[in-house]
C-alpha cells in the first residue's frame, strides 16, 4: 500500500480506522435489542464531542421506527441523523448469545455494527462498506467466527486497498 493509499483512505474515513476508533466488544450481555445498545455504548471510549446518553437515545429513536437487523444475524443500529461534527466511529458487538431483533430473514442477531457517522455522506459510504463486506463469504466467516478488533479491521484495511487500487 502507498502513502497515497493510506493518505485518501483517511480523507474518505475508512473503516478499518471508523472501527478501530470504536472497538470490538467479545459477549455483550443483554437479551434484546435496547440492553445489547445500552451495554454496548456504555463501552465505549470517551470522545471528547460525545454524550453516550445522548447517543443511546438517538440510536433507540431510530430502532423504534423499523429495526436495523438486515438480515443473516446481522444489525446495523445508528441514529437517524448525524451526532457527531467529528470522530465518526463503528462499534462491532458480539453478544453473549444471538438475540432476536426484528430481522427481515428471522435470524437472530450475532453481529451489531454500531455505526456514528459525521455526515449523512459518510454514513452512507459506511453501510455501503459494511453491507458489501457482510455478503464476502471471508468476511462473514470472521464476524460469525467473533474476530479480534486486529483481524476484522486487517481483512476491511485489505478490501478497502483492493477497492481504490481498482478505482485508479
Amino acid at each position: 500500500m502507498t502513502d497515497n493509499t493510506i493518505e485518501t483512505l483517511d480523507k474518505e474515513q475508512s473503516l478499518a480506522a471508523l472501527i478501530e476508533r470504536g472497538g470490538v466488544y467479545h459477549k455483550v450481555p443483554g437479551s434484546y435489542p435496547g440492553e445489547i445498545l445500552s451495554r454496548l455504548i456504555g463501552l465505549l471510549p470517551d470522545f471528547p464531542a460525545l454524550k453516550k446518553e445522548a447517543l443511546l437515545q438517538a440510536v433507540l429513536e431510530r430502532e423504534a421506527l423499523m429495526s436495523t437487523a438486515i438480515g443473516k444475524g446481522i444489525a446495523l443500529p445508528h441514529p437517524r441523523v448525524p451526532v457527531l461534527e467529528e470522530e465518526p466511529f463503528v462499534a462491532i458487538a458480539f453478544p453473549v448469545q444471538p438475540i432476536d431483533w426484528s430481522a427481515p430473514d428471522g435470524s437472530r442477531i450475532h453481529t451489531v455494527f454500531l455505526i456514528v457517522s459525521s455526515s449523512a455522506k459518510q454514513h452512507l459510504g459506511t453501510l455501503s462498506k459494511i453491507n458489501f463486506l457482510c455478503q464476502q463469504e471471508k468476511f462473514y466467516s470472521l464476524i460469525e467466527a467473533r474476530s479480534s478488533k486486529e483481524e476484522i479491521a486487517a481483512a476491511i484495511r485489505d478490501a478497502e486497498t483492493a477497492w481504490t487500487e481498482a478505482s485508479h
